[in-house]
């Protein structure tokens, strides 16, 4: 199948009849039981997209609640430190509740407003979805209710914190891995019963068509910014820049490239390498993997020998998810980005790099992506240019720093 990205039209429209992408990936594998609410999110949402009253109210809450724009700057030091590449971050952290995530979480909360909802419902694996859907709810006066794995929520307590000072009722999740991956899973499950009040946010650019589309276009709003400031400072977009991010579900990723598709900015995924002498990681990409059907969407997916979902292993909660955002995979395989992967070692090393010469502290998910950047930067010229996404702050993870690296750098 020849699979090819088409011009001037948004990434997250370009699907077939039956929502996939290249005609391999994505589509809605659901229940029947989920079949209406589905399309009525779906029609609902095609409606609102369009209305300049609901985009108007969208921008005034990204510039007023969550602080847009986010600051881009360069980092002197660490580029003067390595040699080669200049290198930039669009440091998103700084948004309000420290991630990307808190674009999607307004969106939504905003979309259950307009459907009449007074539930809403998500998943979390870093806490970064949970926290930030918690936030968005209390502004908003909604109930909120969190699924997390279990083990999750022992290496994520200032995230769980966070969602409990916000009022939002935290159900852990015991079963399989205890991560992310289980808690997407027992989040649909919950919304099929209780879809009649309750809006479900999924927390990354997974599970059915809808969910994609919502959170791709909620977290677009980092290219949207990033490309102006890149015109203010270089006049033009450079001839060449790599844009790097890291790659869990995939939606920073997303939303980071999305105004970027019809240039020649070469886009850069970094998955989760996992334990350096681990044949354990979270990255179908990299290495492979088949694709299968994993909460309601075709996609690459860690498998083990039975076609079962693999384990997975990674230092990131919120990289550690055995499948992939099927728009990923879509520009995996039309060549349009290239994904690679960084180790639990490489990313902590990162992670105290950065910390240690620049006035910002990612947290464990983009440390990811700046692994990759200090790896390629010195084998650059000057003339090019690497911006990094700084998607997260590292506060969440300090207990893990510090039992790593005996210190904490912030």
């Amino acid at each position: 199948m020849n699979l090819k990205i088409k011009k001037n039209i948004p990434l997250i429209d370009q699907h077939d009849k039956n929502f996939m992408y290249g005609g391999k990936f994505g589509g809605n594998f659901i229940p029947e039981t989920l079949k209406k609410p589905i399309d009525d999110l779906t029609n609902l949402f095609a409606k609102l997209r369009k209305d300049k009253k609901f985009i108007n109210e969208r921008d005034d809450c990204f510039k007023t609640y969550v602080g847009s724009p986010t600051p881009f700057i360069k980092l002197e030091n660490l580029s003067k430190h390595l040699g080669g590449a200049q290198i930039y971050a669009k440091v998103v952290s700084e948004a309000n509740g420290g991630a990307h995530k808190i674009y999607n979480a307004t969106v939504h909360c905003l979309i259950a407003k307009k459907a009449g909802k007074k539930y809403v419902v998500g998943d979390t694996g870093a806490g970064y979805a949970g926290k930030m859907l918690s936030m968005a709810a209390k502004k908003f006066g909604l109930k909120c209710k969190i699924f997390m794995g279990a083990k999750d929520i022992r290496r994520q307590k200032p995230n769980v914190d966070a969602m409990k000072k916000n009022g939002a009722e935290i159900v852990p999740v015991a079963t399989g891995s205890q991560t992310l991956v289980d808690a997407v899973s027992e989040c649909m499950r919950y919304w099929v019963s209780n879809c009649d009040t309750t809006h479900m946010c999924v927390g990354s650019t997974v599970g059915p068509n809808i969910f994609i589309k919502i959170c791709a276009w909620s977290t677009a709003q980092i290219s949207r910014e990033l490309i102006e400031q890149i015109k203010e400072e270089f006049g033009s977009i450079p001839k060449k820049l790599k844009l790097i991010n890291c790659v869990g579900g995939g939606s920073s990723a997303a939303g980071f490239w999305n105004e970027f598709m019809d240039t020649n900015a070469e886009f850069i995924g970094v998955e989760a390498g996992g334990p350096k002498n681990s044949k354990l990681h979270a990255a179908p990409l990299t290495y492979g993997s088949k694709i299968g059907i994993l909460h309601g969407a075709a996609q690459y997916v860690i498998q083990d020998k039975e076609g079962q979902i693999g384990s997975t292993e990674s230092i990131s909660a919120g990289l550690d998810y055995p499948g992939i955002s099927p728009l990923h995979c879509f520009l995996k395989d039309t060549k349009r980005a290239k994904y690679t992967s960084a180790n639990d070692e490489d990313a902590l090393k990162a992670y105290q790099l950065v910390s240690r010469l620049e006035n910002i502290s990612p947290s464990l998910e983009p440390s990811h992506a700046f692994a990759e950047a200090i790896r390629i930067a010195p084998k650059l010229n000057s003339s090019e240019i690497i911006i990094v996404n700084s998607c997260g702050d590292s506060f969440k993870d300090k207990d893990i720093i510090k039992q790593k690296l005996g210190s904490y750098i912030r």
